[in-house]
């Protein structure tokens, strides 16, 4: 019977990720027999933070796993632990930076956010903002997708999205939405001061309030008979858009 935990994180690099995070570790499977490679500096580091090691062979690791590919570990940790909204602009503060934050209007599929925070945590967006219903929120699939950065990225999850898009302009950021029907393009738009970023729903973009409440609208070209790209790869477009002009403005 597969036994239930709080929440896990699978794959090498996601849980050297987490060890070196030095967050909670409740503890960490491994398959027995399987102590080579990157596996033995995980059991050195668990050891030396005094995480429980326990050994499975492979068909109860199987049977644990939420994701495909566990690469012979799983950690059991705590919840994701989701900061308030009001953090993420404390640590631009922090950094003596301009707040640059990603606002995510409904993204289900938790590969899709995983990349997305990889992305972000890659680009130096200082917190992601998330809605509690509709999406998909932080767990091991997610993790694993995000290559361990889900532990160095701050998120919020609110309830109303429209509502933190109106704090966040209380606050002096722009809000400039992703939509394939907007008048410019990403690259004509100055995206160097304090600066959030709404992608959309995958199938249905953004919702039409959130649309409304957005300062600008930017949209990608399209030279191909598809007509919309995958949310991560969106992402990834106009937060590096903003990065290069961020620097360039410098």
């Amino acid at each position: 019977m597969k036994e239930e935990y709080t929440d896990q994180v699978e794959g090498r690099n996601s849980v050297l990720e987490l060890l070196e995070s030095r967050k909670d570790i409740n503890k960490i499977f491994i398959t027995r027999g399987e102590k080579h490679g990157s596996i033995n500096k995980i059991i050195a580091i668990a050891k030396e933070r005094k995480v429980i090691i326990v050994e499975k062979d492979k068909r109860q690791m199987q049977q644990l796993a939420q994701t495909e590919n566990h690469q012979g570990v799983i950690a059991i940790v705590p919840p994701f632990e989701y900061c308030e909204v009001e953090e993420i602009l404390e640590e631009a503060r922090k950094k003596e930076e301009v707040p640059f934050v990603l606002i995510l209007d409904g993204i289900e599929d938790p590969h899709n956010l995983g990349s997305i925070i990889r992305t972000a945590e890659t680009a130096g967006v200082h917190g992601i903002i998330i809605p509690k219903r509709r999406a998909a929120s932080v767990n091991s699939t997610v993790n694993k997708a995000s290559a361990g950065a889900v532990e160095h990225m701050k998120i919020a999850r609110v309830t109303n999205i429209s509502d933190t898009i109106e704090f966040l302009k209380k606050e002096g950021l722009w809000i400039c939405g992703t939509d394939i029907k907007a008048q410019k393009y990403y690259y004509e738009q100055d995206l160097t001061g304090p600066l959030g970023i709404v992608i959309g729903n995958e199938g249905n973009g953004m919702g039409e309030k959130v649309r409304k409440n957005c300062d600008f609208l930017v949209k990608i070209p399209m030279k191909g008979k598809v007509t919309s790209l995958n949310a991560s790869v969106s992402t990834g477009i106009v937060v590096y858009e903003a990065v290069k002009q961020k620097e360039k403005s410098l």
